[in-house]
C-alpha cells in the first residue's frame, strides 16, 4: 500500500518547538514506515522522515516571512495532487482545501479534522462528506453536519517523553499564548495558591501577552521562558507538579495534556470540549469550571497516582494506538 501524507506546512514536519498539525502528521508518517507501508510525507523540503520526502515548498511560511502563505499552500497542495495516480491513499492533514481536489482525482482521501477554525468552513465539508473518509480527534470535536469514519486520538511519539515519577515543586502552563489557552487564568491560579508557575510557548497574539501576561512576569514566582521543544520540553512537562490548561474555547484535544500525562504529571483543565475524553477526573488530573475550582485542586494533586497518569496516557494517546486506528480506516477503503 502506497501512503501519501500531507502535512501542513506552517512550520517544518516534525516541528521544532510549535506545530501540532505537523506532529501528528509526522507521527502517523513515522509509524506506518515502521509498519511497512510505503510512506511519502509532503511537506517543507527542510523537513524529516524516515519514509519519503516530497516537497517543493522550502521552508515553512511561518519561519520564512518573505513567503507567501496562500501561494505556498497552492504550490504545496497541487504538487500533491498532481501525483496522486501514484498512490493508493492520500491522508490529509491540511484542513479543507485539499478537499477541492477530491472530485479531480481517483485515489481516496482520508482527512483528519484537527479542528474547525470557524462555522464558515463548514460548507466545505459537507460538499464532500459524500466522498472523503473523515476521522475526528476527539468526539467532542465531531460536527453533526459531517459523517465520520471513526474517532483517532491523537498519538504522541513515546520515545520522546519519559515517565518522572518524583516532580519539582512547579506548576506548568504549556501552550501558545493566547486568550482561548487560558495564559492569565493559569497566572491566576498560580497565584492564587502561591505556587511557581512557568510558562512555555509561542506568542499567538501580542496584545494579549502584553495586557494579561507580562505585567506579571517576574521571574521568580511568575516565568516565561518561550518556546520549548526537544529534551527541555520532556523534562519541564516531567518535572513538573502539575499541568494547568485552563482553556476558554472547545478544545478538539490538546496535545500538551497526553504528553504531560504521559510523563506521570497530572492536568489541571477546564471542563471543556476534549477534556472529559482525556482526563479521567481525579484519578489522572482534575475537572474544573474556574479559577477558584482550579485552585482548590492543586491541594489536592496528594491524590493523583502519576504512575496511573502514565499508564492511561500510554494505553489511550500513544502513537502506536493512533496508528492501529488509522488503519482500521485505510481498511474501509
Amino acid at each position: 500500500m502506497k501512503i501519501a501524507v500531507l502535512s501542513p506546512i506552517a512550520w517544518r514536519t516534525p516541528p521544532l518547538h510549535y506545530g501540532p498539525w505537523e506532529q501528528m502528521a509526522s507521527n502517523l508518517a513515522e509509524g506506518l514506515v515502521e509498519k511497512g507501508l510505503d510512506v511519502t510525507l509532503f511537506a517543507t523540503a527542510d523537513s524529516v522522515t524516515r519514509g519519503k520526502l516530497s516537497a517543493i515548498v522550502p521552508r515553512a511560511y511561518e519561519e520564512d516571512k518573505s513567503a507567501d502563505a496562500k501561494v505556498s499552500e497552492c504550490m504545496h497542495i497541487s504538487y500533491l495532487m498532481e501525483q496522486a495516480g501514484n498512490f493508493d491513499i492520500i491522508h490529509n492533514h491540511y484542513d479543507f482545501l485539499p478537499l477541492t481536489y477530491s472530485r479531480l482525482i481517483k485515489t481516496p482521501i482520508v482527512t483528519t479534522i484537527h479542528g474547525f477554525s470557524s462555522q464558515q468552513i463548514v460548507p466545505v465539508y459537507k460538499r464532500y462528506n459524500d466522498i472523503v473518509k473523515y476521522v475526528s480527534i476527539s468526539n467532542a470535536d465531531q460536527h453533526p453536519e459531517l459523517e465520520y469514519a471513526a474517532t483517532v486520538y491523537n498519538g504522541i511519539k513515546t520515545g520522546d517523553f519519559e515517565f518522572t515519577p518524583e516532580p519539582d515543586d512547579y506548576l506548568l502552563y504549556y501552550g501558545r499564548i493566547h486568550a482561548d489557552k487560558g495564559t492569565h487564568e493559569a497566572i491566576q491560579i498560580a497565584l492564587h495558591s502561591n505556587r511557581q508557575l512557568i510558562i512555555a510557548g509561542i506568542i499567538q497574539d501580542e496584545a494579549y501577552f502584553n495586557e494579561k501576561v507580562k505585567p506579571y512576569v517576574d521571574n521568580e514566582q511568575i516565568r516565561y521562558v518561550g518556546a520549548v521543544g526537544g529534551e527541555d520540553r520532556k523534562q519541564l512537562l516531567g518535572k513538573a507538579k502539575a499541568l494547568l490548561h485552563p482553556i476558554l474555547f472547545k478544545e478538539p484535544f490538546g496535545l500538551s495534556v497526553a504528553e504531560a500525562m504521559y510523563c506521570g504529571t497530572p492536568v489541571i483543565a477546564f471542563n471543556k470540549g476534549a477534556m472529559p475524553e482525556l482526563i479521567k477526573d481525579r484519578k489522572t488530573g482534575f475537572l474544573t469550571n474556574d479559577v477558584l475550582e482550579a485552585t482548590a485542586a492543586i491541594e489536592d494533586l496528594s491524590l493523583i497516582d502519576r504512575h496511573e497518569c502514565h499508564i492511561h496516557a500510554k494505553e489511550n494517546f500513544s502513537a502506536e494506538k493512533m496508528i492501529e486506528g488509522y488503519l482500521k480506516v485505510y481498511d474501509q477503503l
